[in-house]
């Protein structure tokens, strides 16, 4: 199996540690989004603000590139994708891209954002984001795994739909 695989979510669903675990498994690369912000981004985030779609568009078009440039030969991606039109602008680059929804109730995720250490989103925006997540319910290619579960049996789980999807 070599799919390409982005975990997306609110900031503090876990994207990264589950995303890790599911690339070690699988034996792909894992890239995390936060490495493809541009600085300006990072400070606005860190400063309390949410980005816009602008932000985020030329954001959203570095993490296509790099999934396609993985085409054949598979990776793990974590993007937040919380609007439709953002898994689209992905999905544009890469039509046949899996998505991995981790979603929960706010105030474990808004504890579990408040727990991390040395990471430039604050916890005050964890509502912000829950504000902006247009929940991909009805769209084809989405796995949507509850948080609430540990990040082992959450990347067993993604990794046992996308094996039998992939039938």
């Amino acid at each position: 199996m070599t799919p390409l695989i982005v975990l997306m979510g609110v900031t503090g669903a876990g994207k990264s540690t589950v995303g890790t675990l599911i690339a070690e498994r699988l034996g792909l690369p894992f890239r995390d989004a936060d490495e493809f912000h541009p600085p300006a981004n990072i400070a606005k985030m860190s400063s309390g603000q949410p980005l816009t779609d602008d932000d985020r568009w030329p954001w959203l078009d570095a993490i296509g590139a790099h999934l396609a440039a993985h085409r054949g030969r598979g990776c793990v991606v974590t993007c937040s994708a919380l609007k439709h039109a953002y898994r689209d602008r992905l999905r544009a680059a890469v039509p046949d891209l899996r998505f991995v929804h981790l979603h929960g109730d706010m105030a474990l995720v808004a504890a579990r954002q408040a727990a991390r250490q040395g990471h430039f989103m604050p916890a005050s925006l964890v509502a912000s984001q829950f504000a902006t997540l247009e929940a991909p319910s009805s769209e084809e290619g989405v796995i949507a795994l509850d948080v609430a579960a540990t990040p082992q049996a959450l990347a067993e789980a993604a990794i046992a739909a996308l094996r039998e999807t992939a039938r």
